[in-house]
C-alpha cells in the first residue's frame, strides 16, 4: 500500500549558508522523492537522513514527530517556515483505485532514540520489581503473599514486568519486542535507524518482518538506515543522501556495504 506516494523539500536558499534546517538539504534534491511500499533513506552520519523523516512526520503531522529548533539567527522560525514550503502527494488504495485523502491515523515515526528509550524504562522497571520483590522476601513474607502483591495494580502487572525483563537477555531481544508491540497493520511508518541494539541476525529479522509487513499487511515503510544487514534485506528502494541529488542506488553500490564488502574481503584467508 502506497500511503504516501511524493515528498518535496523545500528549495528556497537562504542568503546565510549556516541556518538550519536548510543548510542541510543545500543542493542536495532537485526532485521530489517518490516511494515504494518500502523505501531507504541511506546516508552517513550528518547526510540528514534523520532530520528529513522528522520534517515528514512534522509535515505529516504524525505520531511521534518532534519540533526541531533552528539555529539562533533572529526570530525566524526557519524550522516551520522550512516544513511549510515542502509539499507531498497521497497514493491511491489498491483495492478502491481512489485516491487516498489523509495519512492512516495510527502511522508512526519511530526515532533511534525512542527505541533506547524504551530498552531504558523496561529495565528500570524490571529493577524496581525485583527490588520490591527482595525487600518482601526480607520483611519475612510468604511466596502467596508476594504473588498478590505482584498482582495487577492500576493496569500494571509488577509480576509481567519481572517476567518480561527476565525474558528479554538483551536489549536487541527488548528492542525486538518493542517493533513487535508497535508495528500494525493499514499504516505508514517512518522509522529512523531501526537497527539500533539489533545483532546482525536480529536485524535481518526485523527486515524480513518488515518486508512481510509491507507485502500482506497494507503498510508502507520510510526507513533510515546504513545498516548493510538492513539494506540487504528489504525489498526496498533506496536513496543516497550522500550523493549530489539524492539519487537512487543499489545496496551494494554504497559505501557503507562497500566498506564491509572490502574489509572481510581483506580478511579472507582467516575464514578458510
Amino acid at each position: 500500500m502506497i500511503y504516501l506516494l511524493a515528498f518535496r523539500i523545500s528549495d528556497r536558499e537562504l542568503t546565510n549558508p549556516n541556518i538550519y534546517p536548510y543548510n542541510v538539504f543545500r543542493g542536495k534534491a532537485a526532485e521530489p522523492f517518490v516511494f515504494r511500499e518500502i523505501t531507504v533513506f541511506y546516508g552517513n552520519n550528518g547526510s540528514g537522513k534523520s532530520t528529513l523523516l522528522n520534517m515528514m512526520a512534522d509535515k505529516l503531522q504524525i505520531e511521534g514527530r518532534e519540533r526541531c529548533a533552528s539555529n539562533s539567527f533572529g526570530r525566524v522560525r526557519y524550522c516551520d517556515e522550512f516544513v511549510e514550503e515542502c509539499g507531498y502527494d497521497l497514493g491511491d488504495d489498491e483495492e478502491t483505485g481512489r485516491m487516498i485523502r489523509s495519512i492512516p491515523k495510527k502511522s508512526r515515526y519511530v526515532k533511534s532514540e525512542d527505541i533506547l528509550y524504551e530498552i531504558k524504562k523496561i529495565q528500570q522497571r524490571q529493577v524496581l520489581a525485583e527490588g520490591m520483590e527482595y525487600d518482601l522476601l526480607k520483611m519475612g513474607k510468604g511466596k502467596e503473599e508476594i504473588q498478590k502483591y505482584l498482582a495487577p495494580q492500576g493496569g500494571i502487572s509488577r509480576q509481567g514486568i519481572i517476567e518480561y525483563g527476565q525474558e528479554k537477555y538483551s536489549n536487541g531481544e527488548t528492542a525486538l519486542r518493542y517493533f513487535e508491540d508497535i508495528l500494525a497493520p493499514d499504516a505508514l511508518y517512518l522509522l529512523d535507524e531501526p537497527e539500533v541494539s539489533l545483532s546482525p541476525a536480529n536485524q535481518v529479522k526485523l527486515a524480513n518482518e518488515i518486508n512481510k509487513m509491507a507485502r500482506f499487511l497494507r503498510c508502507q515503510f520510510i526507513i533510515a538506515t546504513h545498516s548493510p544487514f538492513m539494506l540487504g534485506t528489504l525489498n526496498t528502494k533506496i536513496y543516497n543522501l550522500d550523493q549530489p541529488g539524492c539519487g537512487e542506488c543499489k545496496w551494494t553500490e554504497l559505501e557503507n556495504v562497500r566498506y564491509f564488502y572490502d574489509f572481510f574481503k581483506a580478511r579472507s584467508s582467516e575464514f578458510q
